[in-house]
């Protein structure tokens, strides 16, 4: 009897040693981005400065695929390490080795404007003078902003497809981001109206919005990104 009481309860304190583990939910944490009500995926890229079909080649999914609110999506290359700051869970900031940002991707997505790696001819937006000049470093001058009247014409610089047409971005206010190849997107910032929907196919000189203000002054934020990174637009925009 003493024997089968000693055995039992060695058994007892063997069990509560024991270390349980909680499954790991590998689609938290630093690296990682839960889908809100109004983001595409261009708009989510556009936020963090990706190429979105790198961004959709690291989640599996298609360029045109539609993605839902409460989905989570990957924002580094899957093979990389991502280092989590402690802002991380607050903001859903992210940092990565630049090597993981940059790295060589071949993914398995389709288009629907991917016949010209360069739109070839570019117009101006809208009239007036360019406020500022381009410096990627900093969040607010990505782009040009340009002077002008509240409520006059924004136009398309080139032909393509709006994929995102949202006030979903902190900083951009009324937002409209244009798909012009595979490789260029533009986007217009601070309008005051939209006028153009998600998935609506524009031509070159086609009034998309109503320009806003900001900061107590009418203007637009124009933006061209190659490849998912910001670009001088001066560079690209006719003389005049």
């Amino acid at each position: 009897m003493r024997s089968a009481f000693v055995s039992a309860l060695a058994m007892i304190m063997l069990v509560a040693c024991v270390t349980v583990e909680s499954p790991t939910n590998r689609s938290r944490g630093a690296g990682w981005y839960t889908v809100k009500k109004s983001d595409t995926l261009y708009s989510i890229a556009w936020r963090y400065g990706l190429d979105y079909k790198q961004l959709a080649s690291w989640n599996r999914i298609d360029v045109n695929a539609p993605i839902h609110p409460g989905q989570r999506l990957q924002l580094v290359n899957p093979g990389r390490k991502v280092v989590a700051s402690s802002g991380d869970k607050k903001s859903g900031s992210v940092k990565q080795n630049s090597s993981a940002r940059t790295g060589t991707v071949t993914p398995a997505v389709s288009s629907s404007v991917a016949s010209k790696p360069d739109p070839g001819k570019w117009i101006w937006p809208t009239e007036g003078k360019p406020l500022n000049t381009f410096l990627a470093s900093k969040l607010d001058r990505r782009g040009i902003d340009i002077a002008g009247k509240i409520g006059q014409p924004v136009r398309a610089v080139a032909d393509g497809r709006v994929v995102y047409s949202g006030n979903g971005l902190a900083g951009y206010g009324n937002l409209i981001i244009i798909k012009h190849s595979d490789i260029y997107l533009s986007a217009y910032a601070y309008c005051q109206e939209r006028l153009v929907q998600e998935g609506a196919e524009v031509k070159v000189g086609q009034v998309v919005a109503k320009m806003g203000s900001r900061d107590n002054r009418a203007k637009l934020h124009f933006e061209i990104r190659r490849d998912g990174k910001p670009v001088d637009p001066i560079k690209y925009l006719p003389n005049r």
